[in-house]
């Protein structure tokens, strides 16, 4: 949450309805949604602040919080009709907009509309860290690092069969002493987890590895050359390959505190391209996904997805098949 020190001046700009002078894409935008990346893009045209916007908003009567201005661009959260319909109509006023441009995609779905598919299940990890017996429990949980920085590069093969996944974190270190990172990981349905490897890459070695064939969990210690000081970071990198499984339903990460960033690419085979991949966020487990967004397969067959300032929650990429 931010909070707005700022003074509020006076609303210096027209407030009337214009219905053409508006780019092309951000016209498009307006017509298709969703809501979230409208306003984003409204806001973007306007070259308003937050607090800036929220100041002219108060100059309507019109009061709502910068974090949930915040919350709205972001897909975090959705206004709830009918109590926020006054506020996107003085949101269409500030921002330029045609009357009911925003407003008509905080409606109903139509039938046009992507309706997300939630992350069938989410594995339980805890029975499985708790086997690291001799690790301290701040060491099992990861507690005393803050991830800065994570990027998932998932190989899919042929078969639509995810093959590998490569992880490169820059972590820092919250107090003197933390040497490991404890990693965990979940099959797809089919997945021999008995069978998935480990391979380390720059800044750790593999350390103890453990396996539960029942719920295709894995976890796994990547060990640091050293133990961080205070305040230092690191950069490390691993690879786990588990190519046993089925089609993939596409790859998610959950993080339990926020994190600067997260990109997650996927790179498929030539002969096994998908027929749809959306970015998600999920605020939990069995929440319904937010910040949908329909994602373009560039050359090569890489789809890529990059969250800033992502956290507590789920993200990734969901696949869709022919």
């Amino acid at each position: 949450m931010t909070a707005d020190s700022g003074h509020a001046g006076s609303v210096d700009e027209p407030t009337g309805h214009p219905t053409g002078g508006l780019p092309t894409p951000l016209a498009e935008t307006l017509r298709y949604g969703p809501f979230h990346r409208a306003l984003r893009e409204s806001i973007a045209h306007r070259g308003l602040s937050l607090a800036r916007l929220r100041a002219h908003l108060e100059q309507l009567g019109v009061q709502v919080g910068q974090s949930t201005l915040s919350y709205w661009q972001r897909g975090l959260r959705h206004p709830e009709v009918p109590r926020a319909i006054s506020t996107v109509r003085a949101l269409e006023t500030v921002l330029r907009l045609p009357p009911s441009s925003l407003l008509d995609l905080i409606g109903p779905r139509t039938a046009n509309t992507y309706a997300p598919r939630p992350v069938a299940t989410w594995p339980d990890h805890a029975p499985l860290l708790a086997t690291f017996d001799s690790v301290p429990e701040a060491a099992r949980g990861n507690a005393d690092l803050e991830v800065l920085s994570v990027h998932d590069t998932v190989q899919i093969g042929m078969h639509r069969e995810q093959r590998s996944i490569t992880t490169r974190l820059v972590v820092r270190a919250v107090r003197q002493g933390p040497d490991r990172y404890l990693a965990t990981h979940h099959g797809d349905d089919g997945s021999l987890i008995e069978n998935a490897m480990v391979r380390s890459g720059e800044g750790c070695r593999q350390g103890r590895l453990r396996r539960e064939s029942a719920s295709r969990n894995l976890a796994v210690e990547m060990l640091f050359d050293r133990r961080l000081a205070a305040g230092e970071e690191h950069v490390f990198s691993f690879t786990i390959v588990d190519d046993t499984g089925s089609a993939t339903p596409g790859h998610h990460r959950t993080f339990r505190d926020t994190c600067g960033s997260y990109l997650v690419q996927l790179s498929f085979h030539r002969r096994a391209m998908p027929a749809r991949c959306m970015k998600q966020f999920l605020a939990s487990a069995d929440a319904t996904p937010v910040d949908v967004d329909e994602l373009v397969c560039g050359l090569g067959g890489v789809v890529s997805a990059y969250f800033g300032d992502v956290g507590p929650g789920i993200a990734g990429i969901a696949v869709e098949w022919s």
